[in-house]
């Protein structure tokens, strides 16, 4: 910390590491401006205590609400800008522009998940029954002996009996699948399966939404219209691992890693008629995902980008280990473990790195067109900044209060949980 003393003004430059900036981020140096700069210089810092007598400016964070929560107790912020939380036995809705309290209602068993489909929100227990709450005023609309899942892309509502498995929750299926109504919960449709399958959303035409696929045991893929259940297409696939992340839709296709004798291949299958597109080596990706309007696959020998329409490579970065895509932002890592090792905000188009993250963690949730970040400072407290494309760092928003943790975003707001057991929500101010 300086103080400079210029007409009669005392200005105070903070020059430390005081906020809990990380040192990168200050490295100060004896000044080598000019003699004939400094009435300049005098009359800026003059303009500036001037200002700062005029009033303080506003906080980059603002407190909105805090509420009691268990360490296990679920909650979500909604796209339309409320915040859902049960705790206590009861489910309570806040908005999220005021921090107001829309409306409280009691809880009939536990909840470990949170959905949000259909214009309701499916409250999941531990035996996968579902309950539909109206996201207006709290009020049961209908329940379920089965596990309600929502369809990407889709308003449909499918009511499915998932097979227990630690590597394809809510992929892998058995007995039946039910398109439920979601005003009634009654069922429109039943597709039978007959062992057990993969479910996944894919796009349809323009003007007719997601359709579901389908991979059979035996192989067979079949396409069925989320409307009336109508099967519209099927064909046979190669063997492969069909696993949580595989096949999956990127690029408008699907795309499925599977072993050939000469091999690991990446293939591409239409979505209307199943067909194959293309087929290219996967050299040693163990993943596929979608980055911008390309794919990109993988793996211990790096992060490659290829066009799906026909599989061509754009773009390889052999120190990365893997990509994710938040909204239209892509994110760079470098471990297998990827959210502890971010390397930075990236062009989907070429692969260069655009801000970088070294150090910071990412914060989960949708912040639009950038996304909140956070690190540890001293004193035990947790740093947060926002990081956007065209900001060679994150900007330092401000430090939360110790033992805050397990924060989520929305834009324009921040919620953690803290080790005293309540959730704080912040708003916050992405130009500081």
């Amino acid at each position: 910390m300086a103080a400079e003393t210029f007409g009669g003004a005392t200005v105070v430059i903070d020059l430390g590491t005081a906020r809990g900036e990380p040192a990168e981020y200050v490295s100060p140096t004896r000044s080598t401006m000019p003699r004939w700069l400094w009435p300049v210089a005098a009359a800026v810092l003059v303009l500036l205590a001037a200002t700062a007598s005029a009033g303080p400016p506003r906080p980059a964070l603002t407190a909105l609400l805090t509420i009691q929560v268990g360490p296990a107790d679920p909650y979500a912020m909604t796209d339309d800008g409320t915040l859902l939380a049960q705790t206590q036995g009861t489910l309570a809705s806040f908005d999220l522009a005021d921090g107001a309290k829309l409306w409280q209602a009691g809880t009939e068993t536990p909840t470990y998940r949170l959905t949000i489909g259909g214009g309701l929100l499916l409250l999941r227990s531990l035996t996968s029954a579902t309950r539909a709450v109206s996201l207006q005023d709290g009020s049961v609309r209908w329940r379920r002996a089965d596990s309600v899942t929502t369809v990407a892309g889709s308003p449909t509502l499918l009511a499915v009996t998932p097979v227990k498995s630690f590597t394809s929750v809510g992929r892998r299926v058995q007995r039946a699948i039910d398109a439920v109504d979601p005003a009634t919960g009654q069922t429109r449709w039943e597709v039978p399966v007959p062992s057990t399958a993969v479910l996944l959303g894919v796009p349809g035409p323009a003007d007719d939404g997601a359709r579901m696929l389908l991979v059979h045991d035996d192989r067979t893929a079949t396409l069925h219209d989320l409307v009336t259940g109508e099967k519209l297409a099927a064909g046979p696939l190669p063997p492969a691992d069909y696993g949580p992340d595989n096949p999956v839709v990127s690029g408008g296709l699907i795309l499925l890693r599977h072993p050939t004798p000469a091999g690991r291949m990446v293939s591409a299958f239409d979505p209307l008629t199943l067909q194959l597109r293309w087929t290219r080596p996967a050299g040693f990706a163990f993943e596929i995902t979608t980055c911008g309007r390309y794919s990109c696959l993988t793996g211990p020998d790096g992060v490659r980008a290829i066009d799906p329409r026909d599989g061509t490579e754009q773009w390889f970065q052999p120190e990365w280990r893997g990509v994710d895509q938040r909204g239209s932002l892509l994110v760079a890592f470098g471990t297998p473990a990827g959210e502890n090792d971010p390397i930075g905000l990236v062009d989907p188009a070429t692969g260069k790195v655009l801000t970088g993250l070294h150090g910071w963690r990412l914060v989960g949730g949708d912040g639009g067109d950038h996304l909140l970040v956070t690190r540890p400072a001293e004193a035990g407290r947790t740093m947060v900044a926002v990081a956007a494309p065209g900001d060679a760092q994150p900007r330092i928003l401000a430090a939360l209060p110790a033992g805050t943790a397990d924060c989520q975003s929305a834009p324009g707001r921040l919620a953690c949980r803290s080790t005293s057991g309540d959730l704080a929500v912040w708003a916050y101010q992405r130009k500081g």
